[in-house]
């Protein structure tokens, strides 16, 4: 794997990681976006399988506010990811794309625009007719302002469905008193340092909320993946989708959840490397 800085148009800075950069002869590499209150890290075990298997590099990049990326604004829209994305496609002459839940709806967003050729998405937290809300942001900020960082993950987390389904019925006083427990921990230490930009990322989700119509727009090659005990919202967006692009083929992953893209089980893989190979 190789690391590099890489500048953006604005005078942002963006840190790209380049898996099988060797195999650049073999074809357009694959660019992966990823999810919320993550960072390229995350996607090390993914990008190494997808690229062994394809047998071309994939290229994974911290978004803004992880790793040694720019910071992200507080008036962070979904324009700049997409952008971003640019960016990172045009230097690394790649132009299939892969997303993962924040990730994947930037993906679908930016593909209506960008010279995407094969565009893949699993669990995409696109919202279509308002199938994503998020009432509990007033919640979480009135945590947030009384500096009770432990409570205002626990309603992030909840909010999202991002636990599991055990996790998601436990009372909220509960998962703060876990989110304290594993405060120390890496995990914990990381979902700290991304949860205020993992509140701006939805919050820009809603405000490009839109009809399916206008998703006609996405390339005729598109693979929609969602797994199959991921929360229900994902398939909503998705069918919706799946529905007015004809050209679109929708797959369940059996027997996983929505961290199933980090997870990259040999399924998923090969399903990714057949749909990219065209």
């Amino acid at each position: 794997m190789t690391r590099e800085i890489i500048s953006t148009p604005d005078g942002g800075k963006l840190e790209l990681f380049s898996t099988g950069a060797e195999l650049a002869t073999a074809g357009s590499g694959v660019v992966v976006v990823t999810a919320s209150m993550v960072t390229a890290a995350d996607y090390t075990r993914f990008a190494q399988k997808l690229s062994a298997s394809l047998g071309r590099p994939v290229h994974t990049f911290n978004r803004r506010g992880r790793g040694a990326s720019s910071e992200q604004a507080g008036d962070y829209t979904l324009d700049v990811d997409i952008r971003d994305l640019d960016t990172v496609m045009k230097h690394t002459a790649s132009t299939d794309v892969f997303g993962h839940s924040f990730g994947g709806a930037v993906a679908i967003h930016a593909a209506r625009t960008l010279p995407v050729e094969r565009l893949a998405v699993y669990d995409p937290a696109v919202s279509v007719n308002h199938s994503v809300t998020a009432d509990w942001t007033a919640e979480y900020e009135r945590a947030t302002a009384a500096g009770d960082d432990d409570r205002a993950l626990a309603v992030l987390l909840r909010g999202l469905e991002a636990e599991s389904a055990f996790s998601s019925r436990m009372p909220l006083s509960m998962m703060t008193l876990a989110n304290k427990l594993t405060a120390g921990t890496s995990v914990g230490k990381q979902m700290r340092e991304m949860m205020r930009t993992g509140v701006r990322e939805i919050k820009a989700i809603i405000a490009a909320d839109m009809p399916a119509e206008p998703f006609l727009a996405l390339p005729l090659e598109t693979l929609i993946i969602v797994g199959e005990k991921s929360p229900a919202y994902f398939g909503v967006a998705c069918g919706q989708i799946h529905d007015v692009l004809s050209g679109s083929s929708y797959t369940i992953l059996p027997g996983f959840g929505h961290d199933g893209a980090n997870r990259a089980p040999d399924k998923l893989i090969t399903e990714l490397s057949e749909f990219f190979a065209g």
